[in-house]
């Protein structure tokens, strides 16, 4: 999943900070941070796990692996935010812009604990709030831009936005089958650390 529906995925401000984090510290600085963060890098990481096991998101990246072969995942992460950012059975339009803004903020409280990397991309998504404008056809384009300037084995002219938009309709099913197992599976995760407390 993406940024969006990580940020959305948490039950606890401290661990929106442990979710965004943990694509950009190393394994072994995890346990610097305290315990609500580090709740949100283990919620991530169960999160991944989850995602890339679940049989809807095989087929989802049945539509870009033929493109980017093993960067599919990718590919569908970003995707799925689309879905996330319009499903209104979540939240409102009116809470999904809240939603992104008490994200920003809290970043931005917990801005000692955000690496240099991070930082950097982190004021181009507030500037530009990511989060909310996901749900836009040309933000999803944009950011599938950025997974190919990213990647080192792709060209960056590879079509992948327009099999986004030629297969939305697919893609869609297949987040209508995924996302409540993985809110369900969020849920129970975050259960189980809370008892750990």
């Amino acid at each position: 999943m993406n940024y969006l529906a990580h940020s959305f995925l948490t039950f606890s401000n401290g661990q929106i900070v442990g979710q965004f984090l943990e694509d950009f510290i190393k394994n072994r600085d995890r346990f610097s941070f305290p315990k609500d963060i580090q709740e949100g890098i283990t919620l991530h990481r169960a999160i991944d796990t989850f995602t890339d096991s679940h049989p809807a998101i095989h087929e989802a990246k049945k539509v870009f692996a033929p493109l980017v072969r093993l960067y599919a995942g990718a590919f569908v992460d970003v995707s799925m935010d689309y879905f996330v950012a319009n499903d209104l059975s979540l939240n409102s339009l009116a809470q999904w812009k809240a939603h992104s803004l008490h994200v920003y903020k809290v970043l931005n409280e917990h801005y000692e604990f955000l690496p240099e990397n991070f930082r950097i991309m982190f004021e181009r998504m507030e500037n530009e709030d990511w989060l909310y404008n996901y749900r836009n056809d040309k933000n999803i384009g944009y950011s599938m831009r950025n997974v190919l300037h990213k990647a080192k084995y792709l060209h960056t002219d590879i079509p992948v936005h327009e099999a986004f938009l030629k297969n939305k309709d697919f893609l869609q099913e297949c987040y209508d089958d995924f996302f409540p197992d993985l809110l369900e599976h969020a849920k129970g995760v975050n259960a189980l650390l809370q008892l750990e407390k």
